[in-house]
C-alpha cells in the first residue's frame, strides 16, 4: 500500500548553518528495517529537489529506530543571512513526512511486531 511517511514514523528537524538536520523515527520496531531499505539519501535528495542544493547524508541509529539526514546547502546560507521563510529548517520534518512510499500490508497492521 502506498502511504506517506507520517503514517509509519515521526520526525524532528533543525539546522546548523546552511544544513538542515532531519531525524526520522519509526513508530514500531518492525518498521525500522523497512525505512533503512526505502528511505535512502538519494530519495530524500529527490524529495527536496529545488530546496536542497548540496549533498544529502544519511546516518542510521538502530538503537533509536531512527535515520538522521543532513541536507547540505538547504537553508539559503542559514538563519542569520537567509531570506527564506524557514531559514532554520523547522518545517523540514513535516516536509519529509509527506514523502510517499510503498509499504507491505503486514507492516501496516502491526502483525510483524
Amino acid at each position: 500500500m502506498r502511504v506517506r511517511l507520517r503514517e509509519i514514523a515521526f520526525a524532528r528537524s533543525g539546522d546548523k548553518g546552511d544544513t538542515a538536520n532531519v531525524g526520522l523515527i519509526a513508530f514500531r520496531p518492525s518498521i525500522y528495517p523497512f525505512l533503512v531499505k526505502e528511505v535512502t539519501a538519494e530519495r530524500v535528495k529527490y524529495h527536496f529537489k529545488g530546496i536542497c542544493e548540496g549533498e544529502v547524508e544519511r546516518f542510521e541509529l538502530p538503537n533509536l529506530r531512527a535515520l538522521n539526514f543532513l541536507l547540505h546547502r538547504s537553508l539559503g546560507g542559514g538563519g542569520t543571512v537567509s531570506l527564506m521563510l524557514d531559514a532554520q529548517g523547522k518545517t523540514f520534518a513535516t516536509a519529509l513526512l509527506r514523502m510517499e512510499i510503498d509499504v507491505p500490508d503486514h507492516l501496516l497492521d502491526g502483525s510483524a511486531d
